[in-house]
């Protein structure tokens, strides 16, 4: 109730001030003037969401390459595709057209 009884307060002393005939236009000006900044306040908190939005949008890619980027793993050392072998191996024997088998010509200890 005591919203009520300072509404009632405001008018009054409204009217004291500015008479009768120029409460309504105050009135309507007062109006348009809360009307203009509530709709100056809901388009800003439009433009706000949106922009949240886009950055929940944004975050949200930048997760996902992020895990995209950790399922694709370089190899493994001492694997084939890593160009590096782990351990000694050694060299394949070369068949030659004859049927004999000998070293390969890059292997240690090949002397032609």
């Amino acid at each position: 109730m005591g919203s009520f009884s300072e509404m009632f307060f405001l008018f009054l002393l409204a009217l004291i001030i500015f008479g009768p005939k120029k409460l309504p236009e105050i009135a309507r000006q007062v109006g348009k003037t809360l009307a203009e900044f509530r709709r100056a306040s809901n388009e800003f908190k439009s433009q706000l969401d949106g922009e949240l939005r886009q950055m929940e949008i944004e975050e949200a890619l930048k997760k996902q390459d992020a895990e995209r980027a950790a399922q694709i793993l370089p190899p493994h050392a001492g694997s084939v595709a890593s160009g590096t072998l782990t351990g000694e191996a050694s060299p394949a024997p070369i068949v030659t057209p004859t049927g004999e088998t000998g070293a390969s010509p890059d292997a240690p200890g090949h002397h032609d």
